[in-house]
């Protein structure tokens, strides 16, 4: 093994990481990036929330991944279901001030800046 995980090991993280940006994507990005392309002030706060995922992932000091921006996205589904949020029901409006969403979009809009997958 190299390192923390063997190759395979890491290829299996990086395409379910994917598949999970993938499905994000499919579920909250279409409908909430072509909103943002639209209305000014949504991008604008969807640029806020991105600021703030790269700062918490420390995008800084190391580059964005598929693995850590899934993760990511998991653990704020999970920390918002353990308080009780419920993900809106029928076609998102996104003039709705949802945080838990609209930091969803953020990640939607982080992943399109990664490389395609190979």
């Amino acid at each position: 093994m190299n390192g923390l995980f063997s190759g395979a090991a890491a290829r299996a993280a990086l395409r379910s990481a994917h598949a999970c940006l993938a499905e994000l994507h499919d579920t909250v990005g279409v409908s909430g990036l072509a909103a943002a392309d639209t209305n000014a002030g949504l991008m604008a706060v969807v640029d806020q929330h991105a600021a703030g995922v790269r700062d918490s992932l420390s995008a800084d000091t190391r580059p964005l991944t598929a693995v850590l921006l899934a993760a990511y996205a998991e653990g704020v589904r999970d920390a918002a279901f353990t308080h009780g949020w419920r993900p809106p029901v029928g076609p998102l409006d996104w003039s709705e001030n949802d945080w838990v969403m609209t930091r969803l979009l953020a990640v939607c809009a982080l992943a399109r800046t990664l490389p395609a997958p190979s």
